[in-house]
């Protein structure tokens, strides 16, 4: 017969706060975003940022963003809705509401500038726009989320401001590195930590 491990009551109070902390964490948080599906979003940018140096115009550079960015959104809408079915989390109400509502005024003013940089014949820009705005919008979405999660755009933010400063034909680089590299990087902290 083996003997009864012997827990502190110190031991049992410090786990008792820490599930406690969590719960109220989950549920004041949007929990549903998703590491893995980050990931897959990650990769497919790093394929984008190869087959995008080798387009022979920056018309087609910007075609096979503007389809990258659409793929990227389908991925991410189906984790986000993968995660939240697994973790019985609604995306229309509460902290799901709160996301969205922080992340698409910043979405949407990125759509209309590419619109206008697009139009002007900006294509030099438009990483560090893109950069900084998707950032922006991971930020305050963030804020009703995991910590880690606004961390995510502040590098956003930092890679995008970069951006703009530096000179045009390094806008691939910058597109790998923050749709590509942070995405995977982050994607990784956010699925052992929470979850998928």
């Amino acid at each position: 017969m083996k003997a009864a491990k012997v827990v502190s009551i110190n031991e049992r109070a410090f786990e008792h706060l820490k599930y406690i902390r969590e719960t109220m964490e989950r549920a004041g948080s949007f929990t549903a975003v998703p590491g893995w599906g980050g990931i897959l979003i990650g990769v497919s940018a790093l394929l984008s940022a190869l087959i995008s140096t080798r387009l022979p115009s920056r018309e087609l550079w910007f075609a096979s963003w503007l389809g990258e960015a659409v793929l990227a959104l389908a991925i991410g809408s189906w984790a986000i809705a993968q995660k939240a079915k697994a973790a019985q989390a609604t995306l229309l109400d509460g902290p799901g509401r709160r996301f969205a509502l922080g992340l698409c005024p910043a979405m949407i003013a990125g759509a209309v500038l590419t619109l206008v940089l697009y139009r002007q014949g900006l294509y030099g820009i438009m990483p560090g726009v893109w950069l900084l705005l998707y950032g922006v919008a991971i930020v305050t979405g963030g804020a009703v989320s995991v910590k880690v999660v606004p961390i995510m755009g502040l590098s956003f933010m930092t890679l995008g401001t970069v951006a703009l400063f530096s000179p045009a034909a390094w806008a691939n680089w910058f597109m790998a590195a923050g749709f590509g590299l942070l995405h995977i990087v982050f994607g990784i902290v956010i699925a052992r930590r929470y979850g998928g």
